[in-house]
């Protein structure tokens, strides 16, 4: 049974309602006595309604549906996770350069970035929401046992908001008990090692008090477990060069046994095995109560979509071919008619190309084929690349867009753990063995519906660039990239000069530039990333103008 957000959705009705969301202006987010609808004097009286609070930290301020702006808006949201894309070499937004998510790392980054006070507004909220639940659940008569466990939870998503905090803005307030409008208006930054010592803290005593995922029953599903814990503390350990302890805390995941990969990539994105084990921590959407409407934003143009996201030539272009040689235009086995055939079977997974076939209609996005809705241009409300979205979609979906999908998006994959446990043991000098490489890159790439040849590289050097690789596509478009580039310092390197789309040689039209390199790639924007000054984001000015301490 699908739950509501991480909670059973039994409580769906309520969830709508729920009774500690804090108010949203200027720094009233990190205002910790949110006003409810409810007699908060009355509230922390019994489980129900402790459930119904937890509800509310989970649910944070996301809101659903088309209603709501296609931008980035929310960590654990389709839009904060597949749009973020967007600000990589992933993808491109198809709004164009002004875009806010392009302007990210287009080296046009100021202060009144809407995505960026998105991001922070949203944490905020959701700190405090978890702060007032804290502070009041252990006053509610019920279970000892239980209110371990719903404490821990709130704590792990606490601490899951200050590790996005410290990754992208470094030092940051820390808020740990409420406060009221005047105390927040004059919070103090606190040193991003404060910070990050907090997340370690809080994840690590988080991960002992939460059930394991085998232990949490289906009506549950999307609640935290130990590992989804234990999954974060590897990623702030990763993030600040502690290799040892990023091994162990992924390595307890492993030894667990309780997740493992599944048979089939495609399916853990497109509503057919969202359950599978492989699922560690997901965003959980339901039609109609909380629709997904990344069919709405996403879908291509033939099927009623938008076409937010075009994936990029950089990203599509990492695809082996199938016996495992580097993707080459000029090998005679790219068909530009068909370019998923004879490539690593995660590409087709992933992308819509020209000529494939999505929810029973040809994806025609030949920018000859002025006749198509879906063509390639730079005016229609189509593909900017020549690539669209296919993971994350039920093609066969047939309801209305931005209100019946109800399809989850995975936060944390159990690949994302095997594939960060070998980078922590070959960053931080660890022999590399074959059986190391079996564990963990070779299970990504030996599940059954991908079956790329196995990794036998065992030098760290050599490894290192086959791993990112591995990396980037296993987790393409979930999110993962930016922090990616990020921790690895190449951010300033990687998001510099022109972008490209698709390769169509036998096309009369080359778009606005000519592709360099003859291949006849589709130009599509150039980036120039600020080095040095666009890794750390500026605090929100709407936070800056009410509290200037936070410049």
């Amino acid at each position: 049974m699908k739950t509501y957000i991480g909670i059973n959705k039994i409580l769906a009705n309520l969830f709508l309602v729920i009774v500690l969301l804090g108010a949203v202006s200027c720094s009233d987010e990190l205002d910790q006595s949110p006003s409810d609808q409810f007699d908060k004097a009355n509230f922390w009286t019994n489980e129900s309604n402790a459930m119904i609070g937890l509800s509310g930290v989970y649910r944070g301020n996301i809101s659903y549906g088309t209603g709501a702006n296609p931008n980035p808006d929310d960590w654990w949201t389709y839009k904060g996770l597949v749009v973020f894309e967007h600000t990589t070499d992933n993808a491109f937004d198809r709004r164009g350069s002004n875009a806010l998510t392009n302007k990210l790392t287009n080296g046009t980054l100021l202060p009144d970035n809407g995505v960026v006070e998105a991001y922070w507004k949203a944490s905020y909220i959701r700190i405090a929401i978890a702060n007032d639940f804290l502070e009041n659940i252990g006053s509610v008569s019920m279970d000892a046992a239980k209110i371990k466990r719903m404490a821990a939870e709130a704590r792990f998503i606490r601490a899951c908001q200050y590790f996005y905090l410290s990754q992208f803005w470094g030092a940051v307030p820390l808020v740990t008990n409420k406060l009221t409008p005047a105390e927040s208006n004059v919070v103090a930054k606190t040193p991003k090692s404060e910070i990050v010592a907090f997340v370690i803290k809080e994840l690590t005593e988080a991960a002992v008090d939460l059930p394991r995922y085998k232990d949490i029953p289906s009506k549950d599903f999307g609640r935290a477990s130990t590992q989804a814990a234990l999954a974060f503390l590897g990623r702030i350990y990763l993030a600040e060069k502690k290799y040892t302890e990023a091994s162990a805390a992924y390595k307890q995941i492993i030894d667990f046994g309780d997740n493992a990969i599944a048979a089939d990539y495609a399916s853990i994105f497109n509503t057919v095995n969202e359950t599978s084990s492989e699922i560690i921590f997901s965003m959980q959407y339901a039609p109609v109560l909380a629709q997904n409407a990344i069919t709405q934003h996403c879908y291509p143009t033939i099927k009623g979509g938008w076409h937010l996201t075009n994936p990029l030539e950089s990203l599509a272009s990492q695809y082996d071919f199938t016996d495992g040689t580097p993707f080459s235009y000029s090998d005679p086995r790219f068909n530009s008619r068909n370019m998923g055939a004879n490539r690593d079977p995660r590409f087709a997974a992933t992308f819509l190309y020209d000529q494939c076939i999505f929810g029973g209609k040809v994806y025609d996005c030949d920018p000859d084929h002025s006749s198509s809705v879906d063509q390639l241009t730079y005016s229609k409300q189509a593909t900017r690349t020549g690539y669209g979205l296919r993971k994350f979609f039920d093609e066969n979906f047939t309801g209305g867009l931005g209100s019946d999908y109800g399809g989850n998006i995975p936060i944390i994959r159990y690949a994302e753990v095997l594939l960060s446990y070998l980078e922590a043991e070959l960053e931080g000098g660890k022999p590399i063995t074959q059986a190391l490489l079996d564990m963990t890159i070779n299970k990504t790439r030996g599940r059954a519906s991908v079956k790329m040849p196995a990794i036998t590289e065992t030098n760290a050097t050599a490894l290192r660039p086959i791993l990112r690789k591995e990396r980037r596509i296993e987790l393409a478009l979930e999110g993962i990239r930016y922090w990616d580039l990020l921790r690895w310092g190449i951010m300033g390197d990687v998001m510099q000069g022109d972008f490209w789309g698709a390769s169509f040689p036998l096309s009369t039209k080359t778009g606005s530039k000519v592709d360099p390199t003859g291949n006849k790639r589709w130009y599509v924007d150039t980036k120039a990333f600020k080095k040095g000054v666009d890794e750390v984001w500026p605090i929100p000015q709407s936070e800056t103008n009410i509290n200037p301490g936070l410049k």
